[in-house]
């Protein structure tokens, strides 16, 4: 993923969870118990951190240019939204419960992703192929 896919992505994805939350605050939750609706807050909420995370990872990538663990970080959280809320999603919302088996998965790629992030910034290099030093 590059810096410009991130930003998009990132992008579509917040709207995305801005949606799900207007439709959990507005509709969904007058449909499902209190329990159901936790889920579907959380799924909200993680949905929300890690397209943040992405627009965020979209602007360090700009300033960096390329680097593969920056690059998977990206990808790590686009599929961590896809697998770990829209498992919760489909779970709170249609009953699915074998879904729920799925769910870990996501979040194990959530967290996958923030390592990414991490070595791809401590792994960085300036323009001069030397680490950063401190100011």
């Amino acid at each position: 993923m590059n810096s410009r896919n991130a930003i998009i992505t990132g992008s579509i994805l917040m709207a995305l969870a801005v949606g799900f939350g207007a439709f959990g605050a507005h509709i969904v939750q007058d449909l499902l118990s209190p329990d159901r609706f936790s889920v579907y807050q959380t799924a909200v909420e993680y949905h929300f951190y890690h397209a943040l995370g992405l627009l965020v990872l979209g602007a360090l990538m700009k300033q960096g240019g390329k680097n593969l663990w920056l690059a998977r970080s990206g990808y790590a959280f686009t599929a961590g939204i896809l697998i770990f809320s829209g498992s919760l999603y489909i779970l709170t919302l249609t009953d699915t419960g074998w879904l729920g088996a799925i769910t870990p998965v996501g979040g194990a790629l959530f967290i996958g992703g923030w390592l990414s992030l991490g070595i791809g910034i401590f792994t960085e290099k300036d323009a001069s192929g030397e680490a950063p030093t401190e100011n």
